[in-house]
């Protein structure tokens, strides 16, 4: 005889999570990759980046090392990595016209 089953949720588990990784971002809590852009460099988590670009998780996989920094191709400027990593944690960013036509061509 089988026992019933349980569905048990999670309410705003999706939210709860971005606002965690981007508040652990904020803080640099548990970062494990830098990268570096143009004399300057950010921190980040590699299980965040693997998981929303497979660029980084093909990087990442190819080098294991406990806290590898990437040193990104010379024509991505700082200021693109910023808002791409804003990006990925936050699933939107606010940028203006001028950026995204100075980011386009």
């Amino acid at each position: 005889m089988a026992g019933q089953h349980y569905c048990l949720r999670w309410n705003n588990y999706q939210s709860n999570m971005t606002s965690v990784f981007h508040q652990l971002l904020q803080t640099e809590a548990f970062v494990d990759v830098t990268l570096a852009c143009n004399e300057a460099s950010l921190k980040a988590h590699k299980v965040v980046l693997s998981a929303c670009s497979s660029y980084f998780q093909k990087l990442l996989l190819s080098n294991p090392c406990k806290h590898p920094t990437i040193i990104m191709p010379q024509d991505v400027c700082f200021n693109d990595l910023k808002f791409i990593i804003e990006f990925v944690y936050r699933g939107e960013i606010d940028v203006s016209q001028a950026e995204l036509q100075y980011s386009s061509a």
